[in-house]
């Protein structure tokens, strides 16, 4: 299995992130190089899921993998359903709180072996879980082998359009990073259909609700369309266009 694009610890290392777990507040910001701040809404990860995840939970199929679980709103909802799924995060504090909720969690990278590797019919990548490992091409093609054949990604996207690939820290004040930089990704939904259709993933659903958007994407197979030799390619194998399509918070 090939490696990340990148080391994912610093996320899972970044003190602001496990206190803002382990009390469920903020404010927690990805803050980059040249000072621009993109708000993390810890509070609403750290809820109960609310009637948009719900509506994209009622859009899963099978076993559910969520990666970038985070403090496992998601994971426990479908648990609490009767669901099978699992969630992985690289963050120890994220799935320790997961466990506590009653979902079950692993501490694993997207790019670790993991447990059903091609059997999963549902994938999540949720509150911007698309920039992880800052190459978003690698994150789809991983997530295509995943998947079982037909398989289903859900994607959260940025609400602009955007695609962008930037070293970014974790802080929780405006003016201050609190560990070293690690490569992210921001993609709004016509950045994500470039690289999915790339990964051998096709669209089958848009959408946004309550401030917030969403693509549904399957694994191509041999039988949905002329491209099945990529697609097969894929299966058996974490620059800005637009860095200010949003005005940052603060610039330090």
């Amino acid at each position: 299995m090939s490696a990340p694009p990148a080391d994912a610890a610093p996320w899972a290392a970044a003190d602001p992130y496990t206190a803002a777990l382990r009390t469920g507040t903020g404010p927690l910001f990805l803050r980059r190089t040249d000072g621009w701040l993109l708000p993390l809404d810890v509070e609403r990860w750290c809820a109960r899921a609310d009637a948009v995840d719900r509506d994209v939970l009622d859009r899963c199929e099978g076993p559910v993998l969520d990666v970038g679980c985070g403090p496992g709103r998601l994971v426990a909802e479908l648990a609490a359903r009767g669901r099978t799924v699992l969630g992985i995060d690289v963050s120890a504090t994220a799935v320790e709180r997961t466990t506590r909720l009653g979902g079950p969690a692993l501490h694993r990278s997207v790019f670790d072996p993991l447990p059903g590797e091609g059997r999963w019919r549902t994938v999540l990548l949720m509150d911007g879980n698309v920039g992880i490992g800052g190459d978003p091409h690698a994150l789809l093609r991983r997530t295509a082998r995943l998947l079982a054949p037909d398989g289903l990604l859900i994607a959260e996207t940025a609400p602009v359009d955007v695609d962008e690939r930037a070293e970014v820290e974790v802080t929780d004040t405006p003016v201050r990073a609190s560990g070293r930089p690690f490569p992210w990704a921001r993609l709004g939904t016509p950045a994500l259909l470039r690289h999915a259709k790339e990964a051998g993933l096709r669209s089958t659903a848009q959408w946004e609700a309550g401030g917030r958007s969403f693509v549904a994407l399957r694994v191509r197979t041999a039988h949905t369309s002329a491209d099945a030799a990529n697609s097969a390619a894929v299966i058996s194998s974490q620059r800005p266009r637009n860095t200010s399509a949003e005005r940052p918070v603060v610039s330090a």
